[in-house]
Order: structure tokens, then C-alpha cells, then sequence
């Protein structure tokens, strides 16, 4: 371990995901297990900017690894974006002697980590975001249990889809990204995937419910991502075009919520663990990736290469099986 890291910081950022508090306590304990100062930065870069550091010990992240949330907090910090604000910032880690800045969050909160970076901070970065939609790792911190609270809420959908023979439009998260949609859309056998990544075909939506209809089908399921057009709209369309009828749920804020997998839990704390270690080897811009189920430490500019590819086998997958 290099002796130039001695006082670390932690901060979770933008919209919370689920294993954020695993990869919180795992940054503290593995921190203080190397000998480490650590402090924690409750309200993302706004509680950065304004002072909001506390001591964390040992006990401060008892119990949280299985709760959902972020024990620090999160906020979208309009300051951040100025380079006032961005000076403010680095200004608050210098005064409190701190040599690097762990970053949980995703896209937005790595561009406000590589502002700091530009200003001589030390960054790592954890990718924390349901959308799954950080180029460079195979998982994202929260993805997991996003997609399985939506299977769950959509299995209780499916009981009242059949008892009145509806056809149910469910919305998820995930802006203009469609990995939520695509995963729990396969994961509940739904009828219809939309996702921002591909145009969608209204003719077959419609041929796949009539064809259900034909065979006696009582209910069907169109999993529809927030990126790739109004449920609402594409509800209506449907029952005007069918005449069955169409029921819109959407998911909203339940997809964040609840205890973190297994697997989120799990990836976060590895996650959390390779970010002191990166700092403790003198490392810098760097972000920790899964790639084919190992942790890895790959540059922080690598989030913003390419799009992360949509997994058009899968979604091609997804409507053979819906035939």
C-alpha cells in the first residue's frame, strides 16, 4: 500500500440504487482495514459543496448492508454543474486534508468526479444505477433488484390481467435505456418488449395479442421502457386497433426501493473493496467494472466511449418465445 493516500471520502450521487449502502460499508471497513482515515459526504455534491462530511468508523455502517437507499444520501446538485461550484467542491477536500474522493453513482456523477480529477483529485469511481447503462461493466450496482422488483409487481399485475381478461402495458425505468425493460420483460414472459434501442412495430404488437386472443388467451403483459414511447399512448392505440381492453401501470420509484439482492449486495461490497485498493496502489481516474464476472479497475474516461451495446440477441430471443 503507498503511504501518499491516507484520509479517504465516500459520496453516493444522483438517483439512489439498491447495494449503494453495501458498497458504502465495504469502502469504510476495507478503508480502515488498511489504515485509513474515511469520511462520508451526505448529500452528494451539493453536501460536498457545502460541508457535509461525517466521521466514519466501524459502527457507522453496521447494519446497512441489506437495507435499500443510501445511508449518505443523494441530491441533484445544480451547483456542481458551474465551475464555481465545481471549485467549491475541490476546495472543501483540500481544507479537510483529503487525498481522494470515491464516487458512487452513475454517468452525471462520474462527469462531476472528472471535474474534480481536472482540479488534482483523486477519483475512483463505483457504477450505482438501475439503468444498467454504464459503458465498461457488464453490471451496474442496483440493476439486479430493479429488474426483480419489477417481476414481482408484475406477477400481482398478472393475477388481475387474467381474473378480467386485460391486456396490461407495465412502464419501467430507465431513460433511454431499455435494459430494465429487456430483462424483466424475459424474466415475466411478457408478449411485448419496447425499448428506446429499437424502433417499435405496432402491426406485430398487435398480431401477437390477436393471435393470443385466437388460442384462447386470457391476458397479456407489453413491458414498455420509459425512453420508447407513452404507455398511456400505446394503450389506447391498442384497444382502438383490438378492442381489447387495455390497463397502463406504472412502476415509477417502486423499481428503487426494497432490499438489494444478493447479487447486488454482493457486487457492491467487491465493487467498494476494489476502489480503496485502486487508491491505496496511487491509481487515479479509475473506475471499478464487472467483466465476465470478475472486479476490475479500468480508466474512468471509459464510461464515456462508445454506448454500451444493447443486447439485441436477447430482445430477438424475447419475441421468438412470444410467438
Amino acid at each position: 500500500m503507498t503511504n501518499t493516500v491516507r484520509k479517504i471520502a465516500v459520496l453516493t450521487s444522483g438517483g439512489d440504487a439498491p447495494g449503494m449502502n453495501a458498497a458504502i460499508r465495504a469502502v469504510v471497513r476495507k478503508g480502515i482495514y488498511h489504515g485509513l482515515e474515511v469520511l462520508g459526504i451526505r448529500k452528494g455534491y451539493e453536501g460536498l459543496i457545502h460541508g457535509e462530511f461525517i466521521t466514519m468508523h466501524l459502527g457507522a455502517v453496521a447494519d446497512i448492508i441489506h437495507r435499500g437507499g443510501t445511508m449518505l444520501m443523494t441530491a441533484r446538485s445544480q451547483e456542481m454543474l458551474t465551475p464555481e461550484g465545481q471549485k467549491n467542491a475541490a476546495a472543501q477536500l483540500r481544507y479537510r486534508g483529503i487525498d481522494a474522493l470515491i464516487v458512487i453513482g452513475g454517468d452525471g456523477s462520474f462527469r462531476g468526479a472528472q471535474t474534480l480529477s481536472a482540479q488534482g483529485i483523486a477519483i475512483v469511481g463505483i457504477p450505482g444505477t438501475i439503468d444498467n447503462d454504464i459503458t465498461g461493466t457488464d453490471l451496474t450496482i442496483g440493476f439486479d433488484t430493479a429488474v426483480n422488483n419489477v417481476v414481482q409487481a408484475v406477477s400481482k399485475i398478472r393475477d388481475t390481467a387474467t381474473s378480467h381478461d386485460r391486456t396490461f402495458l407495465v412502464e419501467v425505468m430507465g431513460r433511454d435505456c431499455g435494459n430494465i425493460a429487456l430483462q424483466s420483460g424475459v424474466a415475466c414472459g411478457a408478449e411485448s418488449i419496447l425499448v428506446p434501442e429499437i424502433e417499435p412495430d405496432l402491426d406485430d404488437i398487435v398480431a401477437k395479442l390477436e393471435r393470443g386472443h385466437q388460442r384462447g388467451k386470457h391476458h397479456s403483459i407489453i413491458m414498455v421502457a420509459e425512453g420508447a414511447m407513452s404507455a398511456w399512448n400505446l394503450g389506447e392505440e391498442l384497444r382502438q386497433r383490438t378492442g381489447f381492453e387495455t390497463r397502463v401501470t406504472i412502476l415509477g420509484h417502486i423499481q428503487r426501493g426494497g432490499n438489494p439482492s444478493a447479487l447486488d449486495v454482493v457486487l457492491a461490497s467487491q465493487m467498494g473493496g476494489k476502489a480503496v485498493e485502486i487508491l491505496c496502489a496511487g491509481e487515479t481516474d479509475r473506475m471499478t467494472a464487472c467483466v465476465n464476472q470478475e472486479i476490475q479497475s479500468l480508466p474512468l474516461e471509459v464510461a464515456y466511449g462508445e454506448r454500451k451495446p444493447f443486447n439485441k440477441v436477447l430482445y430477438d430471443l424475447a419475441n421468438q418465445l412470444a410467438i
